[in-house]
């Protein structure tokens, strides 16, 4: 295999995107990338240093491709219905690219400027929806953690096949969103 004229990072990191939303991501080596792109492994060491740094650059697509979603969703709004187009969007990522969305959540370590960018960015998102409920800075970062545990722990039990009774997935989802929110309301009051 000859080197592919236009070889660059983002194609790279897409493809790899691709392979881990399909595959998985421990499928995601740099002989399987370099396979799908139809060059050799050594040509991707022209654009990322490794494995490592490329699932480093996974993650912050990952984060980059959340919060643009999530953005999307909110749009201007703020309270309920911000709170329900995030989480239905949210859920869809989660649906839609189950291996970058694993890659989402692991927390940054400090010298990972991008990642630790990112991360705040959805954390300031999610406040901002959160806004109206007026809770403290410290009850803030309480409801976030907890709508975040919601929608990760409603994406990973759906994706490993947990609901099998015959009741809607999205409305058992939105019931459990709307418990959520007026347990804020009432807090809030």
């Amino acid at each position: 295999m000859s080197p592919r004229a236009g070889l660059d990072l983002p194609q790279i990191v897409g493809t790899a995107a691709q392979l881990a939303d399909k595959d998985g991501v421990e499928a995601v080596t740099l002989a399987s990338v370099a396979q799908k792109l139809g060059v050799k492994s050594p040509s991707l060491y022209n654009h990322v240093n490794g494995l490592p740094a490329l699932r480093s650059h996974l993650v912050i697509h990952g984060l980059a491709r959340l919060n643009e979603v999530i953005r999307e969703a909110a749009g201007e709004s703020q309270g309920d219905q911000a709170v329900m187009n995030i989480a239905a969007a949210y859920l869809s990522f989660a649906r839609g690219h189950p291996g970058l969305y694993s890659l989402t959540l692991r927390s940054p370590s400090l010298e990972q400027e991008e990642h630790v960018k990112l991360g705040a960015e959805l954390v300031e998102r999610l406040l901002s929806a959160l806004s109206p409920y007026s809770l403290s800075q410290e009850e803030g970062i309480h409801a976030v953690r907890g709508l975040r545990s919601l929608l990760h722990g409603f994406a990973s039990i759906e994706a490993e096949g947990g609901f099998g009774m015959p009741v809607s997935l999205n409305e058992s989802f939105r019931f459990a969103l709307g418990r959520f929110l007026a347990g804020l309301e009432r807090l809030s009051s």
